[in-house]
């Protein structure tokens, strides 16, 4: 028995990224920023930041990648549920690249994206139970390297 999911609560780095394969199948590519906590050499409580690629395709009747590349912008605070997988293929320098990505199977906005909510606010998730409010920690999207 084996389990590849991933959930992860953060922040998009950068615009997302809709393209579309040569059948025409759309691919939406975005990166989101996640915070963690650890304690330094000292004793001091430390926040260390993780950057995750992430790959959205329509799956089914269910546009996803669509969905995501159209209402998603760099700041948007989401919730991710997908699965892990590490590709390789040859740059064109000949160098052997590999990079690993969340290709994202669900999500959830975690902000209002139009009046209502104040901005920040967090929504409950799917089943309408309320999320907590103190795994989520705000990335300012100014200060993301990408």
């Amino acid at each position: 028995m084996s389990l590849n999911k991933v959930m992860l609560i953060g922040r998009l780095t950068r615009d997302p990224e809709m393209r579309y394969t040569p059948s025409g199948q759309p691919v939406t590519s975005f990166s989101i920023a996640t915070n963690r906590y650890a304690s330094g050499p000292e004793g001091d409580r430390r926040e260390f930041t993780d950057y995750h690629n992430c790959v959205a395709w329509n799956i089914g009747k269910r546009n996803l990648a669509e969905i995501m590349g159209q209402n998603l912008r760099k700041g948007s605070l989401v919730y991710v549920e997908g699965r892990l997988q590490t590709r390789s293929w040859e740059g064109q320098d000949g160098q052997k690249r590999k990079t690993t990505e969340v290709i994202v199977n669900d999500f959830e906005f975690l902000e209002s994206r139009g009046a209502g909510a104040p901005a920040g606010a967090v929504q409950g998730s799917e089943d309408g139970a309320p999320l907590e409010e103190a795994a989520v920690r705000d990335v300012d999207p100014d200060e993301i390297p990408f």
